[in-house]
């Protein structure tokens, strides 16, 4: 499963391969912020906080595919896995009043990271989390 067509600018260097450890060591990620690791996905604190949702979470695949269309269904498994027990620790954790999960597809879909993520927020209430 290849999407046709890749959205990511030539030269592009995927901040999110060196997260999970597939390219060169990333600058902004630290080992200390992945909260969960297996052979197909990392689950990270994201570092780009949301004002009123501080502490959100990507998951993203261990191998490179650019977005839901390349996505094999044995890796969106894993990620979704790697969801749940990011949303039950952050329910015991943060004592949040429930759970966001985001995840965009190419341009039109508001996508400006070329590699598939997904963004699970802490949410409270009344915390306007799209508006910010």
């Amino acid at each position: 499963m290849k999407a046709s067509f890749s959205h990511k600018p030539e030269g592009y260097e995927c901040p999110f391969c060196s997260v999970s450890g597939i390219e060169r060591p990333n600058q902004g990620t630290k080992q200390r912020d992945i909260i969960y690791q297996n052979e197909r996905v990392t689950a990270f604190i994201a570092s780009k906080w949301w004002p009123n949702n501080k502490g959100h979470v990507l998951v993203v695949p261990n191998q490179h595919f650019e977005n839901i269309f390349e996505l094999p269904a044995d890796y969106a498994v894993e990620i979704h896995r790697a969801a749940q027990l990011t949303a039950f620790a952050m329910k015991s954790t943060y004592g949040c009043d429930g759970i966001s999960t985001r995840q965009h597809n190419e341009p039109a879909g508001n996508q400006d990271v070329w590699h598939y993520h997904l963004h699970v927020y802490p949410r409270y209430e009344n915390d306007q989390l799209f508006l910010c």
